[in-house]
């Protein structure tokens, strides 16, 4: 049961999210788009929000700076973080911009809030679950997607819901986190996503 649990850490890393965020708006909202369109917005953020990252963090582990994906001490997540903000930047201001794609672009420009603000909190001494970051934005995105484009989406937010709890049971048993800094991790996940509700909902 162990095990099954710690899965849930490596399926919902924080490099995943974004790719299941894509994927779950094209699923219920793909109409509006070309299969050619939608495929490269797909590659785009799998290039961007995974594989570029994934480079940076086999250099840096080269180097020593980090010594696990997991990046589980607060002083190895500042050159990380630092490298996915400005990663995320580049995708909102050149890719997926809010011409191209208004719900994807606030979906990632609360990603970069999220990201600033936990990269803020290593400054100030403190170490939040970036798995709760990911995985709460994941499930408010969702939510508003449903609301937004009137689909019922119960049973996959549903599902959602009971991963965020899932994650956190897996981070507590894998000794990753306090629970003080997953609850910091779900609020900084969740408030920058909920407040862009405004500009698009």
């Amino acid at each position: 049961m162990g095990k099954l649990f710690n899965l849930f850490s490596y399926v919902f890393h924080p490099l995943f999210i974004s790719v299941y965020a894509v994927l779950g708006f094209f699923l219920f909202e793909g109409k509006s788009f070309h299969y050619s369109e939608i495929y490269l917005m797909i590659i785009q953020i799998v290039i961007i929000t995974i594989f570029i990252p994934v480079t940076f963090y086999y250099l840096l582990l080269s180097l020593g700076k980090v010594d696990s994906i997991m990046l589980a001490d607060k002083a190895q997540r500042k050159l990380p973080l630092m490298i996915h903000a400005i990663l995320l930047f580049i995708l909102i201001r050149k890719s997926i911009t809010v011409e191209s794609c208004v719900e994807l672009y606030f979906f990632f420009f609360g990603s970069l809030i999220s990201t600033l603000l936990a990269l803020l909190m290593v400054f100030a001494g403190y170490k939040v679950s970036l798995h709760m970051i990911g995985i709460t934005a994941l499930t408010v995105f969702m939510m508003a997607i449903s609301l937004h484009f009137q689909v019922r989406m119960i049973l996959p937010i549903l599902v959602l819901v009971l991963c965020n709890g899932f994650v956190a049971t897996s981070r507590l048993r894998m000794n990753a986190h306090t629970m003080q800094e997953l609850v910091l991790g779900s609020l900084i996940g969740i408030v920058p996503q909920s407040g862009l509700l405004y500009f698009w909902l």
